[in-house]
């Protein structure tokens, strides 16, 4: 059984935000955040370019912020969403790997690197085409 630090949790609204924020937010920032997302993690299924998975995460979380506080706070809730189903199907397939969980928390900092506004470039790999 893993232990409760481990194991990501996911609450209503990402941390920092309350529902009342989500009253305030635009509907349409948090729907086109959203589908930024969406677009990011397709182009994770879809590449053909190893190592690519976190400079996606990091540029669908990046468009989203440009979005505004409704594509932030749509990225935040995906994002914290994904983790929190990806660590628990890694932990019931794969155990408790450290690798996993190395790479779960790579893929979060990129994560967070993108929402901060900052150039998703940094973690683009070598051979990676602009326009994927």
């Amino acid at each position: 059984m893993p232990k409760p630090a481990e194991i990501p949790t996911i609450a209503p609204w990402p941390e920092g935000t309350s529902s009342f924020a989500f009253t305030e937010i635009s509907t349409g920032e948090r729907s086109t955040g959203a589908g930024d997302l969406g677009r990011a993690y397709w182009n994770v299924l879809t590449s053909s370019h190893q190592n690519s998975k976190r400079y996606f995460y990091a540029q669908g979380n990046y468009d989203a912020a440009e979005r505004g506080p409704g594509g932030v706070w749509a990225a935040k809730l995906i994002s914290s969403t994904r983790v929190y189903l990806q660590g628990f199907l890694d932990y019931y397939l794969f155990g408790n790997s450290s690798t996993v969980l190395e790479d779960s928390k790579s893929n979060e900092k990129a994560e967070e690197w993108g929402r901060s506004g900052k150039d998703p470039d940094r973690f683009r790999p070598d051979g990676t085409p602009k326009n994927d």
